[in-house]
């Protein structure tokens, strides 16, 4: 043990110490070593105050830290394997609460309800503990409290299962064999299974800990302490105290008597506050009890009624019934309800009559009843006085069990009979009045000797008499009480009752005599002892002293015929009147029942056990009485054990120069032992133990007993329950017993285990019981020399067990117990044991049958573990089996089949997939576990992963030339060998990739199978939970010349990690989104199988949200993969079935256009129908299906609400690194409003924080560590299809357009700069306009994309927007002159004030500059386009204004003046800069149409003007139709038709859009993706198109 001792102030080394850390530290400075609390810290070094050391989970971290922040513990050091492990001297179980509350502390929040109660409960506990003041009954009490509750705690948060000895403390797996720990195993599961059951019936509270102790232990006991009688009765009493059933209605315990006096106290003084008794010898079937009550039976003593005065003329000491006190114990003696020995119970006191209460309360006010004291403990007699010694001492009275206990243990010798007074019926012959009758009872011989004992705690009396009943005819007495015998005199004994009248006056009872009397004997001739339960007994008449001369009745019948004397051939019936000499006659009339119960480990109530047991007076019964042994009944043969065994042995000892009785005494054996092994006798395993283990010493029974067994095994197993017996016994511990008993034994069992799937069930568990015996046995260190007999049940049995696991199902009862034999077998082989038994196979084939069979074997139960998940120990232990056995194996391998000639691929990659398997089982993966359970497997067990990794990796570099054949099927298990988080395994093993790729490569010249192969493996390992960055950056820095392959694999693996992230989160956009990321890697690289398999996990997605548009755009894509032909499909299409692409891609069309349907996309399905339609009618020609609907009539008619597209911003470091500081567009659902498409997105990221901005976020925001969301509503800008362009369209159709196939975006919103006008605010106000761009259309396979815009692009998006809103601003003025004019004037002066010229000076000053046009060579067509939209612009203003004039009013005629000045000033800046653009004759005419229409308004009414068409649809509100003509004018090369109104029909509005030419476009259409309309000025001042770019 070491200590600290005082230290210089200096720093010098010594030895290392344990500290426990008590307060957290920083450790801010460089060398300083933060610490937390319940750190345990080793120190090297100390230095005025301060130690320098490392923590104990890490050598790693270490440093200085102060003194005063830690606790020293003491340590000592244990070498293990090379190895000093330093281990803290705790005691054991104050170190397991404090492990145990570290493990709970990281999972209490999740469970905090269940788990908080029971961590505060250890906290106090431990404290306790701690304390070290406990006294040993309490400290094992607490302690069996305590592992309990850790018990049950780790069950209910699904912990691993703690295994523990008899003593409670922690079942150490390295000192104990495998077939113990396996038994602990079970044993503890049942315990904590039942302790589950209670506490979910809610029978059980919080005191638990007791009732596990409790229900655990065989053998119980209540402790009673009476403190105080409260009932002034005025005479003396007794306290009948018992256990009571009162389901059955009968006691089960002896009476405790307690002589209470007249004056309140007990009669013996020296009992007070010492009135203290032990019920015991109880067992669980008394506790399974429904019910069980304390009574306490008072029987007062005195007169024979209270009310009587002169006590001078009453009758005195009559025992009269006074009343009764009841109690429900059931919870307290079974544990559910906590008590001690300072709680004290009142039970309350019932009268024997109704009228006596009211004479009882008159004499005194206080409830009468009894205080108690009571505590259930656990364990018979001998264990609670050494358990419990200040509760329980010597003076402490024991009431034992009327009957015998559950175990009767040997030793324990006892001959008690205890006898009850049941009723009488008795004639009042010639008394007017019915008799007072006194039952008076002797205990009798030959010579009238006697001894009754009316209860524990009670000295023995001469005599009995009972409670007298007033002027009872039939009373009742229930009295029970001992008789206590010798038993060399019990053949002499009777029992005799006498009965007499007593009258209430002293006197007349003097003259009373006794009228009649009955009496039984204890024995019968036959040497029996007298039966148990009623007997009716003849009750005599005569004179008084005939009736106490025994010779005057003994040789009468004492039992009525119904239970007749077995040893008298005569039988009396009540209705006859006789004499029967003596002076004696039968009462006709009299009747008196008594039950007796013989407890006696002596005398028996079976003849035939009977003369078993006395053979020697006998002999010649012996044969009869030994196959009559069969047909006793079992529980009168198991309380006789020990006597029966010892006749048994001692018949086969004194008979050993013959084998008479050997088959017999042999049979008896197994029947006795098979008796025992039956679940009704199974306690009675104990007594059997002690038996041999203390008791047994017939050694020469022996070699008779192993040379029946053998004749027996020749023919039969019979001798199973023998064989168990005999290895229980100090035979087996004997090397020449094992050599004789043990090749037997092993054959029997090669049979038994090789049909262990046939035979019943009983057979086959008695056969894997007897092996486990013999290998716990073998295990033991003080059997002597095991070598050989170990060998030979590995030759014997080794490989049939292998076999019985492999044919035996996993859901097999007794699997677990095989599977444990087998381990229990690998577990005692060494290095020798191995080499002999592989010489004994015959030849190689032979050999790789086995070393394949184990292989599979192993890895089959690696796999799928047949122990329950929380039998980690038992796992462990099993692993560490099983990778000894492996590596063994693996070294045969290579020293049999090193040859290229015998070197069967095969059994090498049986190897190598059983190691993959191995090391990548659950069991093993510590970075799953908690720091308390990993801390405890690497003390124990170390890594077994890198072991097992290592000989992969050495393997593998010894297979040569043959690694080919490896490949790629070995590329998927050492990938898996490599994705598991441990450096130094990792760098072990990833250099077989490097071989691998050299490898094929060098035979191939490329490594293509092994790279498909890794992609698709680590596809499905990523998923599974495997890989992260460090394993990305170890591939980086090891091999840089395959960049390529590193380069693929970590361009895969980044999204893979991505997609494994956001897989368990709510938010299901995410996983779209990483779903789309991986399809289109794998389309990248030209996987499709993947690329496939991905589109099919975002079509299950989108139909989990009911995302139908997105869903069919997404199979759409797998369509396009398919050809209209009847090849068949490739493999990647395997999960459709064996179909052509054809029928494939019919289906998928079908399915497509469900859905398309389903999302009210007719458009699209209407192309799909087209497409089917053409293949239906001229390539399969099925006329019938041609028969389809295709949608346009839902077009015209269903109404589709329009879907609002939000801007959706994520910003911060916070996100995911594909949402990170980047901007989508949301396509909403149908009626989806923005503040709940914003708070469904808020509740996907509960941390992040809204912006309710809409301008782009600062660096501020983006760099910081937090998450920020900013949504806003954009307005989708129309696309219009060349197909409609210059054609009528009606509304619905233009209307569907609006909101789908779209790309870009807009959102505006008003800001003001320079000086504000308060007459005047749109002198100021600006209008700012975001556009974003799409990198795909919506809708999608997505129903969001990210933004993309260059500002140059953004530019021109708001010149085309502002031109655009120009000329419909003068369309719609032409068109309705009612229109007020201030939307007209706030637009052209925004435009012409000087205020907002600063829109074309921060464009020349961004764009029309010598560096920008330097820096983007590639945006002259560009600058371009922004160059002639700002020449365009001036016309369209110059229209625009004209129109102002013709409108405005003379109060704001100034205004239009103003704007004029301005527009002069504008034009004369533009078209000097950027040239003068010009519109033709007919615009103009148009132009001049619109402003004279006004002059006729008086004349005539006015038809809906013409007007300039725009690709601005009007209203889609509009349910009229207007009809129109036609008018064409050519602007440049291009026609702009003109409409005007004939009459309305109820249709749908039409509009008509400009059909685009070649080389020319619509003035100011809309086009996707940045369509642009380019003006250029030529010599005929004529309007020129050039078309702009397509989508």
């Amino acid at each position: 043990m070491l200590i600290l001792c005082e230290l210089d102030l200096h720093f010098f080394s010594f030895t290392a110490f344990s500290l426990s850390v008590k307060w957290n530290f920083v450790g801010s400075g460089e060398k300083q070593l933060p610490l937390e609390v319940g750190d345990l810290v080793y120190i090297q070094e100390v230095c005025n105050g301060w130690y320098r050391g490392h923590l104990a989970r890490s050598k790693a971290q270490k440093g200085v830290f102060p003194v005063s922040f830690v606790h020293l513990k003491e340590v000592y050091i244990e070498k293990r394997e090379n190895e000093e492990v330093v281990i803290v001297a705790e005691m054991p179980l104050v170190k397991e609460v404090t492990t145990t509350l570290r493990e709970w502390g990281t999972i209490w929040k999740q469970l905090f309800v269940q788990v908080e109660r029971l961590m505060w409960e250890l906290m106090e506990w431990r404290s306790q503990l701690l304390s070290g003041t406990l006294p040993s009954d309490e400290f094992k009490e607490l302690k069996q409290k305590v592992t309990s509750k850790i018990d049950y705690g780790n069950k209910i948060l699904e912990l691993d299962l703690v295994v523990r000895d008899e003593d409670g403390n922690i079942l150490d797996p390295e000192r104990a064999n495998v077939i113990s720990l396996f038994r602990a195993h079970e044993e503890a599961t049942v315990k904590i299974n039942d302790r589950i059951k209670e506490e979910q019936s809610n029978v059980q509270t919080d005191h638990s800990g007791i009732s596990a102790r409790i229900q655990s232990s065989p053998t119980h006991s209540l402790y009673v302490f009476v403190r105080n009688f409260v009932c002034r009765i005025g005479e003396d009493s007794e306290l009948f105290m018992s256990l009571y059933d009162p389901i059955k209605q009968k006691i089960i315990s002896e009476n405790y008597l307690v002589r209470w006096g007249s004056k309140g106290f007990p009669k013996e003084i020296d009992m007070l506050n010492n009135l203290k008794v032990v019920f015991t010898d109880l067992g669980n079937k008394d506790l399974n009890r429904e019910k069980i009550y304390l009574i306490c039976q008072i029987v007062r003593v005195g007169r024979m009624d209270l009310k009587e005065i002169n006590n001078k003329k009453c009758t005195l000491g009559l025992r009269r019934p006074f009343g009764v006190a009841v109690m429900d114990i059931t919870d307290i003696i079974k544990g559910k309800l906590e008590c001690d020995e300072e709680k004290q119970f009142f039970i309350p006191f019932f009268p024997y009559s109704c009228q006596f209460m009211c004479y009882l309360n008159s004499l005194f006010s206080l409830s009468p009843g009894l205080w108690v004291t009571m505590k259930p403990l656990v364990g018979d007699i001998v264990q609670i006085r050494k358990e419990y010694p200040h509760l329980v001492d010597r003076s402490t009275v024991v009431a034992r069990k009327l009957g015998f206990p559950e175990i009767i243990m040997p030793g324990d010798v006892r001959n008690d009979i205890y006898l009850t007074i049941q009723s009488g019926d008795f004639d009042k012959y010639n008394k007017t009045t019915q008799k007072n009758v006194e039952v008076i009872m002797w205990v009798c011989d030959e010579e009238g000797k006697n001894s009754i004992c009316l209860g524990a705690g009670d000295k023995p009396v001469s005599e009995y008499r009972s409670v007298i009943y007033y002027q009872i005819k039939q009373p009742r007495w229930m009295e029970t009480f001992k008789v206590a015998v010798p038993l060399e005199e019990m053949h002499r004994i009777h029992l005799r009752f006498m009965f007499r009248h007593r009258s209430s006056q002293e006197s007349k009872d003097k003259s009373e005599k006794n009228f009649a009397m009955a009496f039984v004997r204890l024995m019968k001739e036959d040497g029996t002892v007298l039966q148990d339960g009623l007997h009716d007994l003849v009750v005599f008449k005569g004179d008084s002293k005939r009736m106490e001369d025994v010779n005057s009745y003994l040789s009468l019948p004492s039992t009525r015929n119904h239970h007749s004397d077995q040893h008298k051939g005569v039988g009396l019936n009540r209705s006859s009147s006789m004499s029967v000499g003596g002076g004696l006659s039968v009462s006709s009339r009299d009747s008196f029942t008594i039950s007796t119960l013989v407890c006696s480990t002596k005398l028996t109530q079976n003849v035939g056990l009977l003369g078993l047991l006395k053979w020697r007076t006998k002999p010649e019964f012996l044969k009869e009485n030994l196959e009559k042994l069969k047909i006793i009944d079992g529980e009168e043969v198991v309380k006789f054990l020990q006597d029966t065994l010892d006749a048994l042995f001692n018949i086969m000892m004194e008979h050993s120069q013959t084998d008479d009785y050997d088959i017999l005494v042999f049979d008896a054996l197994i029947y006795i032992i098979g008796l025992i092994a039956d679940r009704k006798f199974q306690h009675f395993n104990t007594v059997l133990e002690a038996y041999i283990k203390q008791h047994f010493s017939a050694t020469l029974a022996y070699k008779k007993l192993m040379s029946v067994l053998k004749r027996y095994l020749d023919v039969s197993s019979r001798g199973e329950q023998l064989c168990i017996f005999l290895l229980s016994s100090c035979a087996f511990l004997c090397t020449e017993c094992r050599d004789v008993l043990l090749p037997m034994m092993l054959r029997e069992l090669g049979k038994a285990l090789a049909s262990m799937a046939d035979g019943p069930h009983d057979e086959r568990r008695n056969s894997l019981e007897l092996l486990n015996n013999i290998l716990e046995v073998l295990s033991r260190n003080n059997v002597g020399e095991t070598f050989q007999h170990i060998q030979d049940i590995v030759v014997s049995l080794l490989r049939i067990i292998n076999r019985t696991v492999i044919t035996m199902g996993r859901e097999h009862a007794l699997i677990s117990r095989v599977v444990a034999c087998m381990t229990a077998i690998l577990s005692q082989m060494d290095d020798p044991h191995y080499a002999k038994y592989i010489e004994t196979f015959a030849g190689s084939t032979d050999l790789v049958d086995f070393l394949m069979e184990s292989f599979l074997l192993f890895k089959d139960l690696i796999g799928k573990h047949v122990y329950p998940s929380d039998w980690m120990a038992m796992i462990m232990v099993q692993n560490r089996v099983f990778l000894r056995a492996i590596n063994t194996y693996a070294v045969t391998m290579n020293q049999n089949f090193t040859s290229p000639f015998c070197r069967p691929p095969q059994l090498w990659n049986n190897y190598f997939h059983l190691a993959v398997a191995f090391i990548t089982q659950e069991s093993l993966q510590l970075q799953h576990f908690s720091p308390t359970k990993r801390n405890k497997i690497l003390v124990k067990y170390g890594d077994m992963r890198r072991l097992i990794g290592f000989a992969i990796r050495d393997i593998w570099y010894k297979l040569g030339s043959h690694k080919i054949c490896f490949i790629p099927g070995m590329v998927g298990p050492i990938l898996e060998m490599t994705l598991i988080p441990d450096e130094e395994l990792r760098r072990a093993t990833i250099p077989i990739f490097f071989d691998m790729i050299t490898c094929e490569h060098t035979q191939f010249g490329n490594f293509q199978k092994f790279e498909n192969e890794i992609i698709l493996k680590l596809d499905h390992e990523v998923e599974g939970g495997g890989g992260d960055e460090q394993y990305m950056q170890l591939l980086e820095t090891m091999y840089p010349q395959v960049q390529h392959f590193v380069s693929l694999v970590k361009g895969l693996l980044v999204r893979l990690l991505d997609y494994r992230t956001v897989m368990g989160d709510d938010s299901r956009n995410n996983r779209m989104s990483c779903t789309v990321n991986l399809l289109n890697f794998y389309k990248d690289i030209n996987r499709e199988g993947m690329y496939i398999r991905y589109l099919y996990k975002l079509r299950d997605l989108h139909l989990e949200g009911e995302n139908y548009t997105e869903a069919a755009y997404t199979l759409l894509l797998h369509s396009r993969l398919l050809k209209w032909s009847d090849d068949m499909c490739s493999p990647q299409f395997e999960f459709h079935g064996s179909q052509t692409q054809r029928q494939l891609k019919e289906t998928l069309y079908d399915t497509i256009i469900d859905y398309f349907d389903k999302g009210k996309m007719w458009e699209e399905a209407i192309t799909l129908c087209k497409e089917l339609a053409e293949q239906y009618e001229n390539e399969i020609f099925d006329y019938e299906l041609l028969s389809k609907r295709l949608f346009y009539e839902n077009i015209m008619k269903i109404l589709r609400p329009k879907p609002d597209y939000f801007a959706v911003g994520f910003y911060g470091q916070g996100y995911p690194p594909f949402l990170r500081n980047k901007v989508f567009i949301h396509r909403g659902k149908e009626y989806e409003r923005r503040e709940d498409f914003q708070n469904h997105l808020m509740s996907q990221f509960p941390s992040a924080v809204r912006l309710n901005t809409t301008t782009m976020p600062g660096d501020e925001y983006k760099n910081s560590p937090l998450q920020y969301i900013q949504c806003f509503t954009v307005q989708p800008v129309l696309e219009i299809p060349p197909r409609l362009k210059n054609k009528p369209v009606p509304d619905q159709i233009i209307n569907f357009y609006k909101s789908n196939y779209v790309q870009r975006f807009h959102y505006s919103r008003p800001v003001r700069k320079g000086p504000v006008d308060p007459d005047n605010e749109f002198a100021s106000m600006w209008i700012e306009r975001t556009t974003f761009t799409t990198v795909y259309k919506l809708p999608g396979i997505l129903r969001w994309f990210e933004t993309t815009l260059s500002p140059l692009e953004n530019a021109i998006e708001t010149m085309e927007s502002t031109n655009e809103k120009i000329l419909n601003m003068i369309n719609q003025y032409q068109a309705d002159w009612s229109l007020p004019i201030n939307p007209l004037s706030m637009l052209l002066n925004g435009i012409v004030d000087p205020a907002v010229m600063g829109g074309f000076a921060k464009y020349e000053k961004a764009f029309f500059t010598e560096e920008y046009t330097q820096q983007h060579p590639d945006d002259k067509d560009k600058l371009l386009r922004l160059t002639d939209l700002i020449a365009w612009q001036i016309p369209l203003l110059g229209g625009g204004i004209a129109l102002h004039g013709k409108r405005v009013t003379d109060d704001l005629r100034p205004f239009h003046e103003r704007m004029e000045e301005c527009f002069k000033q504008l034009k004369k800046k533009v078209e000097k800069e950027y040239g003068v653009r010009e519109l033709v004759r007919a615009l103009k005419r148009k132009l001049l149409y619109g402003l004279n229409r006004k002059k006729n308004e008086e004349k005539v009414e006015p038809e809906s003007p013409n007007h300039w068409s725009s690709t601005l649809p009007r209203s889609s509100g509009s349910v009229s139709m207007t009809t129109v003509d036609e008018e064409v004018v050519m602007v440049g090369d291009s026609e702009v038709k003109m409409r005007k109104s004939k009459k309305k029909k109820k249709r749908s509005s039409m509009i008509f859009i400009s059909e685009e030419k070649e080389g020319t476009s619509t003035l100011l259409s809309k086009r996707v993706g940045f369509n642009r309309t380019i003006f250029k000025k030529d010599q005929s001042k004529e309007l020129r198109t050039k078309k702009g770019r397509g989508s």
